[in-house]
């Protein structure tokens, strides 16, 4: 079967949609499970979901359980997974590198307990103690140790061999070269640990491949592992791959003795691994005393796994007890003395069903790839931004593709990659429009831009997105006023312009299903408190392309009222710091427009102020301020005051308000449960931590 029948075959019996002869079932989830494992362990270029392959996984085991006599050979259940490659000779491992079960949720681990404390005769009542560890998404690897001197290094394999890469394992810095095991009575030493690329690394290696004109990785994972099998260990150096060191598979004495004896815990064998100088995941791992406190763990791991510098995704759970985990034994698949908690995926596949095109506020036109719904990160995602016809064209899209699609947390979903080689030649180009989806006007765009435009400032399309946004909390901030009501009011012309949110016939809104007395009453306080804004929201609210906040403000700062900006010319607008020559073209420009000018009297007539207030004023601060010339960062939550008032006061007394750390970084405000910021601060060594008092007794 071609790759595109496998693919397809796999979402059949994910659909629950499978040949009804259980026979024909066994030999066609052996056949999608092979080729999924290839495009996973060989390849590096998954096509499924690690949640989507475990339950094709459990389909085969179910129906082997059922039908024994039917278990094939090859079948994957039968053995672990194979990363072998021709490229490297083969060497097998001291110990065998198995698989892990999976969970996804509490009663998978309770069920996990159970399993546990009746294999080891432990009543089910009483706590038994866990350790906890990341599972680190990149490559696993096996080192042998002789004589406290690297021996070999190896892949993960088929879990009883790999394929030998010593020397590409030592050029990673993270792995010691020697190691005093001599000092426990150790001869010879098998670690496991895996071969990973720091997030940041990852987005300069892409970076790099894409200027090169290279085909780009599709996550860090793919880096790493592909790192590991280069040819010249120069080009593995280059990857930036680093190695953490989590288990201790196997020591010997110098008589050949087993003496992993010696050891009571596994949590003290990687404190050893620590103290003889190896990468453990020292602050990320903790003994858990039962399984409900392992859940709280994993749960908050799952939260913080974007702030974390490396790809992780899921927790390692592990008897602690090493004599307890040799009671449990093995499967042919894994070791029953640990599972993996598997996080939700961030990537998954889909089919590019078709693409649709916005207008923005500014006429920029934006490509929305209508996808398959596929659950990523704990959403369903079916519309994903293309961003521009570049971005279409770099990847190579077209209708009708699989494609890989990506949710990093919270983040909006983003397409990595087409799937070319699943393509069967049914798929469609995709045509760019010349014209406006809106307008019909003919598109232009400019040399230093990537995204084409509608040119014609009268586009509905273009005049409804400036109203979705004028109402939006950072431009106007009229609250209960959002995109539905919006488009609700557009819809039925209640509102053409900006101007006409200002002067609404609130009698009409009466008649409509869902505006009662006290909505209509909230939404009119809305809007008369929005008429008294300061006139540097004002001006970010009106939509001038590249007019953002911090300008908008440092224009407000210079003008008593916003008509003035009619008589301004370049020169005068480049005078103020930090205002460049770009801002000041499409500032002039959009004065320079009769229906604009008249827009902005119209408003002023409805009520909205147009003159500098109290808060566009520039700050007066003293030249003896606490804080003058210092740059600040607030994190965690403040108990005392709102960020929004802490930012406010930290630039009444001369500071300067940024978003991240780094070693521009004067002053870091902590507040409750600060995370990744304050670990990263204090890295850097330079940077003064306060807490709020201190802030607080420091403005004083």
């Amino acid at each position: 079967m071609s790759p595109k029948e496998l693919y397809e075959l796999s979402k059949v019996y994910l659909s629950g949609n499978q040949n009804s002869d259980e026979s024909v079932q066994i030999e066609e989830l052996v056949k999608v499970l092979h080729f999924h494992e290839w495009k996973y362990a060989v390849q590096n270029s998954p096509v499924i979901s690690d949640q989507e392959y475990d339950t094709l996984y459990k389909m085969l085991e179910a129906l082997e359980l059922k039908y024994p006599q039917q278990v094939k050979k090859d079948s994957p259940t039968q053995r672990v997974s194979s990363d072998l490659s021709s490229k490297f000779p083969t060497v097998p491992h001291l110990v065998p590198m198995l698989s892990l079960d999976n969970s996804y949720n509490l009663e998978d681990l309770e069920d996990f307990d159970k399993r546990i404390k009746k294999l080891t005769n432990i009543d089910i009542e009483k706590d038994l103690e866990y350790v906890v560890e990341p599972k680190f998404d990149g490559g696993s690897i096996a080192l042998i140790y002789e004589h406290n001197q690297i021996a070999r290094g190896a892949t993960r394999g088929n879990g009883v061999k790999g394929d030998q890469i010593t020397a590409n394992l030592r050029t990673m810095r993270s792995i010691p070269l020697s190691a005093e095991f001599s000092n426990k009575g150790i001869a010879k030493a098998e670690l496991r640990g895996e071969a990973l690329i720091r997030k940041d690394i990852f987005q300069k290696v892409n970076a790099e491949r894409e200027d090169a004109g290279q085909e780009i990785f599709a996550n860090p994972r793919n880096a790493a592992t592909g790192g590991l099998r280069m040819k010249d260990p120069r080009q593995t150096a280059q990857r930036g791959i680093e190695a953490f060191i989590y288990q201790m598979g196997y020591a010997e004495n110098e008589a050949g003795e087993n003496v992993m004896d010696q050891f009571e815990t596994h949590f003290e064998t990687i404190q050893l691994l620590g103290d003889l100088g190896f990468k453990i995941p020292a602050q990320e791992t903790k003994v858990c005393k039962n399984i409900r406190e392992v859940f709280d763990f994993v749960k908050q791991w799952e939260e913080k796994r974007e702030d974390y510098p490396y790809e992780i995704d899921g927790m390692v759970i592990k008897v602690n007890n090493l004599a307890l985990q040799d009671k449990c034994g093995f499967t042919s698949h894994h070791p029953r003395w640990a599972i993996a908690f598997k996080f939700k995926a961030k990537q998954a596949t889909s089919k590019l069903v078709n693409v649709e095109y916005q207008i923005g506020k500014i006429g920029s036109v934006t490509p929305v790839a209508k996808i398959e719904p596929v659950a990523l990160a704990g959403v369903t995602v079916s519309s994903i931004s293309l961003h521009n016809e570049e971005f279409i064209v770099s990847k190579d899209l077209r209708i009708g593709d699989t494609v890989l699609v990506e949710r990093a947390g919270d983040v909006i979903p983003y397409i990595v990659k087409s799937m070319d080689e699943l393509r069967d030649g049914s798929e469609q180009k995709i045509e760019f429009p010349k014209n406006c989806p809106s307008c019909a006007s003919k598109l232009i765009k400019a040399e230093t831009e990537a995204a084409w435009r509608c040119p014609n400032t009268l586009c509905e399309g273009q005049a409804l997105q400036r109203m979705i946004f004028h109402v939006s909390k950072p431009a106007m901030d009229i609250d209960g006023f959002g995109k539905s009501i919006v488009e609700k009011f557009y819809e039925l012309g209640f509102i053409k312009s900006i101007a006409d949110i200002y002067d609404l016939d609130y009698e009409k809104i009466a008649k409509l299903e869902g505006f009662g007395e006290r909505s209509i009453t909230n939404l009119k306080a809305a809007i008369d408190k929005a008429k008294q804004n300061p006139i540097s929201r004002f001006l970010h609210s009106l939509s001038i392309h590249h007019l953002g906040k911090k300008a908008s403000k440092l224009i407000a700062q210079e003008i008593k009222h916003v008509l003035e900006l009619k008589e301004w010319n370049e020169e005068r607008f480049t005078q103020i710091k930090d205002i460049g020559p770009v801002v000041a073209q499409n500032v002039i420009a959009y004065f320079n427009i009769p229906e604009n000018v008249l827009l902005l009297q119209q408003m002023e007539s409805n009520g909205v102020n147009l003159t500098q207030t109290e808060e566009d004023k520039p700050l007066e601060i003293a030249e003896d301020a606490p804080l003058i010339g210092k740059s600040i960062l607030f994190t965690g939550t403040l108990m005392q005051m709102g960020r929004k008032e802490a930012q406010s006061k930290a630039e009444a007394a001369g500071a300067k308000n940024i978003s991240a750390v780094s070693s521009k970084l004067n002053i870091l405000v902590v507040g409750e449960k600060a995370g990744s910021k304050l670990k990263k601060a204090k890295e850097i060594g330079t940077v003064q931590i306060l807490t709020e008092q201190e802030f607080i007794d420091l403005l004083d």
